[in-house]
């Protein structure tokens, strides 16, 4: 089992750029697909990003695509969505979302798919 803990969420400006970082800690990262989910209150959540085993292949949602960036550090065992112009409409929390993996290409957008999920981290976007 692995442990996700997210962080450096917050508030911020139109425009503005930050930084999530999922830690995770438990079971050998690398043999794990990651991704990003997020939910907006009285909204479905909604994929945001993936990314697999070594960092090789990425996918996005489109409305993020262009200003977000996922990637990982597997020697410190981190994923990190860098999100860039920042619009309000991107207000949610955001999940970090894990899945155990073979050593592949594939990513993975659909919820069902990832069995450990982080505690969430609030995002604010203010106009």
């Amino acid at each position: 089992q692995v442990q996700l803990v997210e962080s450096g969420g917050g508030l911020v400006q139109a425009g503005d750029s930050l930084r999530l970082s999922c830690a995770a800690s438990g079971r050998t990262f690398s043999n794990y697909a990651m991704g990003w989910f997020r939910q907006a209150s009285g909204k479905e959540r909604e994929f945001v990003a993936a990314i697999n085993y070594n960092g090789g292949s990425t996918n996005y949602a489109d409305s993020v695509k262009g200003r977000f960036t996922i990637s990982r550090d597997n020697a410190k065992n981190t994923v990190y969505l860098q999100m860039n112009s920042l619009k309000p409409e991107d207000t949610a929390v955001y999940y970090c979302v894990g899945k155990t993996t073979a050593s592949t290409s594939t990513t993975y957008s659909g919820s069902g798919s990832y069995r450990y999920w982080g505690q969430g981290t609030q995002v604010t976007v203010s106009s």
